[in-house]
């Protein structure tokens, strides 16, 4: 049995190579709002105290970092592709990558709500 290959492009991708990408791409989102989270958490045991002025700064200065992190992860090699003339091939994974996501997000929300 042939593997089923999307026809566009110099690089063809076959489907279970985009759900691999798609899967470590959104597995590293995951990991890095992880520890994002850990740091917010746990940011009175770490820095104490902060001055009026530097703990703002920092969250919002981490808080562009983070878009520019996650958005890379989400949306750097689909923009490649897409600009590359590659354009069902970036819509399918970018779509695959943010199925990952919602689906971590529902497994977490129902951990939640078993709690």
């Amino acid at each position: 049995m042939s593997e089923v290959r999307f026809r566009y492009g110099p690089q063809n991708m076959k489907k279970s190579e985009y759900l691999l990408r798609s899967f470590i791409n959104a597995a590293g989102v995951f990991v890095y709002v992880a520890l994002i989270a850990w740091l917010g958490f746990n940011s009175k045991t770490i820095f104490g105290e902060a001055p009026s002025f530097i703990a703002p700064l920092f969250m919002l200065l981490l808080f562009v970092v983070s878009a520019c992190i996650t958005g890379l992860l989400v949306l750097g090699k689909p923009i490649l592709m897409y600009l590359n003339n590659q354009r069902r091939e970036a819509i399918v994974l970018f779509s695959v990558t943010l199925s990952w996501l919602v689906l971590f997000l529902a497994i977490i929300a129902t951990a939640l709500a078993l709690r």
